[in-house]
């Protein structure tokens, strides 16, 4: 086993990833939190067009190329932040990886459900739209269901409102859309109706603050009914039906039955990652378990795209750090 300060200075060549990996492995449970794992390794940039475990030739020295995106995914995969590489020589990059702390989380937080997801909880430095990640998917899901034609939106767990801060700078007829946004975190409401205070409307007395497309309700998922919203040509949840406090299956089939119009669409995205140490590591991880291991994420993902598919639906999945279901009616009545 290579010693940390060995590896401080050690130059990986014609090393196999499988080699590379072990190493790391075994040297990363022996480091602090933020402490940095420099190596050296061939610069990305020397070949283009070259597939991972090229072997490339220099000075009769035998060096296996890899490319940046190899470099990235491996810090992710060891729970490290990969920092600025350093250049030695034009040859040559010093690869930098520093370790994140995995308590620094919202989902380690102890808060009472309301709070854990406030706006003076860890969950709030989020900003999911900064991650391309999440953003090239979630505009996918918008064109998929052509939101420019759907004029009532549902968002359920809307939190600061992410979602519809994206739905106004893409739709192109966002003011004739009627937008209402529901999350039992206040706080997080009261964030989301100073976004969009110009066109906001208060979920009490319905009072107009502006131009009054968009409401935001402090509310129950579970107890929906007593709001009397209606039925909606798109429903978008990201990352809320799955929560522990709600039934998962029989509250997304009265979501379909009751709340959806007949030739509406949906967009459901299931977290497939963990927020940690300021970092979006993929990879959903569940109870008991030391790795990430997605069963239950995609048990609740085909559960959904069966039924809707029996109720006429065409269904696409994508994504990688969160699985968006798209749905869109092809009924023909």
């Amino acid at each position: 086993m290579f010693l940390l300060k060995e590896l401080l200075m050690y130059k990986f060549t014609s090393q196999s990833m499988y080699e590379i990996l072990h190493i790391l492995q075994n040297i990363l449970p022996t480091t602090s939190v933020k402490e940095i794992l420099e190596f050296e390794v061939l610069n990305p940039d020397f070949a283009t067009s070259a597939y991972a475990g090229t072997s490339i030739i220099i000075e009769d020295k035998e060096y296996i190329y890899r490319g940046y995106k190899a470099w990235t995914d491996l810090a992710e995969l060891l729970q490290c932040k990969m920092l600025t590489p350093t250049c030695q020589t034009p040859n040559f990059v010093t690869i930098r990886f520093q370790k994140l702390d995995s308590e620094d989380s919202f989902h380690t937080s102890l808060d009472v459900k309301e709070e854990k997801y406030g706006t003076s909880s860890s969950f709030s430095q989020i900003h999911k739209n900064e991650e391309p990640a999440f953003l090239a998917h979630y505009l996918k899901a918008l064109q998929n269901v052509t939101i420019n034609k759907r004029l009532r939106v549902l968002n359920l767990g809307v939190n600061s409102g992410d979602e519809f801060e994206v739905i106004q700078k893409y739709a192109t007829n966002f003011e004739n859309m009627e937008l209402i946004g529901i999350d039992y975190s206040a706080s997080a409401i009261n964030e989301a109706r100073q976004k969009f205070l110009a066109c906001a409307v208060s979920d009490s007395e319905e009072v107009p603050l502006g131009c009054g497309n968009v409401t935001f309700y402090t509310h129950d998922i579970n107890d929906l009914v007593s709001l009397n919203l209606g039925t909606f040509d798109l429903i978008i949840s990201i990352g809320t039906l799955q929560s522990s406090n709600l039934e998962f299956n029989p509250l997304f089939m009265s979501l379909v039955q009751n709340y959806l119009k007949k030739d509406g669409a949906m967009i459901l995205g299931f977290p497939n990652c963990r927020w940690m140490d300021g970092a979006m590591v993929y990879g959903a991880k569940a109870k008991n378990y030391s790795f990430s291991e997605m069963s239950l994420l995609y048990k609740d993902v085909v559960f959904c795209k069966k039924y809707l598919q029996q109720k006429k639906f065409r269904v696409t999945i994508t994504g990688k750090e969160y699985i968006f279901l798209t749905a869109t009616s092809i009924r023909k009545d």
